[in-house]
């Protein structure tokens, strides 16, 4: 006999809820972990807006630490009580996506996202992972809760932005917003030898912290067009790599604008806010023949990554708790929520904490 947890949920689009659910128990491939910390994701704003169709009472969040409650009959190499990270993206790592080295496809587009949008998500006192052999991932002793879980998708997304550039050492990139994807874009750039990093951001929180996380010029599109601001930031001649870190048509077509030819755009930006359709400038396209490349990208899931970014907070290469602007208990997360909503009191990322 199962008992009962507690799981903040969408109620109906636009509402959200803290619902009493059985606690989850697993199958022989899955486990359950006790959620110990987790952040809210701006991305759980849209769902609730209603950019992803998911059924009412669907547990919202992807961003979550825990400890081992229960494993399935198949999942073996964990223990009970053991502190573990979860990707928001958990691929079956099976698949002819996953095989074909895309597994944040999973099964298909964008398949590899479970959580909220295929089955309950995180934020609650104890959630599912699938295919848990090969998603869970220790936590080591010396890294804390509140940093590990920054690489369940902060981390993991903005420095695939980094990897989808292509940068190499002493290049120059712009990333577009520096939200809390763009900083970890900015900090990923960093760690990947960048010569210079252009930040665009308006908010001077924002700017402050992207200087922090490695940016050497931050510009202001509200004091400017931003494209003109960073062509002459370069001389103009453009950027080598731009990264999308926003989600909208303008940055999109911002981020084309800058680069040199033969340069590279990473769009890691959720493009489910603005629906309108996304413009490429046939001029900075050189007509579709001057060797731009666009690559997109969903959060890269799986254990062998997350022990990577694991390793970078455990050697004390990164660390991504400045963008923790404040914190809560679990029984204040619908406050949280709404402050991410509205983004009041300049906050980028609200820590839940469980008891």
């Amino acid at each position: 006999m199962t008992g009962t947890m507690q799981a903040f949920v969408i109620a109906a689009v636009g509402k959200t809820a803290v619902v009493e659910k059985p606690i989850p128990r697993p199958g022989p491939e899955e486990g359950v972990v006790r959620t110990t910390a987790a952040l809210v994701c701006t991305s759980d704003v849209h769902t609730v807006k209603g950019a992803l169709p998911v059924e009412d009472g669907r547990t919202l969040g992807h961003e979550s630490v825990g400890v081992v409650h229960e494993l399935g009959s198949a999942v073996h190499g964990f223990e009970e009580g053991q502190r573990v990270a979860v990707n928001a993206v958990t691929p079956c790592f099976r698949c002819s996506y996953c095989q074909r080295g895309f597994p944040s496809q999973c099964g298909g587009a964008l398949g590899g996202y479970r959580y909220t949008a295929q089955m309950d998500g995180t934020m609650a006192e104890y959630f599912v992972v699938p295919a848990a052999a090969a998603n869970l991932t220790p936590i080591p002793d010396e890294v804390a809760d509140e940093q590990a879980v920054y690489t369940c998708d902060m981390l993991s997304t903005g420095f695939m932005g980094v990897e989808h550039a292509a940068l190499q050492f002493g290049e120059t990139v712009a990333v577009f917003a520096q939200g809390p994807v763009g900083l970890s874009a900015t900090m990923g750039a960093r760690l990947m030898g960048a010569g210079q990093i252009i930040a665009v951001e308006s908010r001077p929180e924002r700017q402050e912290l992207a200087r922090q996380f490695g940016a050497d010029v931050v510009v202001d599109h509200t004091a400017g067009d931003p494209v003109e601001q960073v062509m002459a930031r370069t001389e103009g001649a453009g950027v080598d790599a731009a990264i999308e870190a926003f989600g909208f048509p303008q940055t999109f077509e911002a981020c084309v604008r800058v680069t040199k030819a033969g340069g590279r755009v990473s769009n890691i930006g959720y493009h489910g806010e603005d629906p309108s359709p996304l413009q490429l400038p046939l001029d900075a396209f050189g007509l579709g023949m001057n060797d731009k490349s666009i690559h997109t990208g969903l959060c890269p899931g799986g254990s062998e990554r997350m022990t990577r970014l694991l390793r970078l907070l455990q050697n004390g290469r990164i660390d991504p708790t400045p963008m923790t602007t404040h914190r809560f208990g679990f029984d204040d997360i619908e406050r949280a929520f709404d402050m991410m909503t509205t983004k009041e009191d300049g906050i980028i990322k609200p820590l839940i904490t469980f008891g």
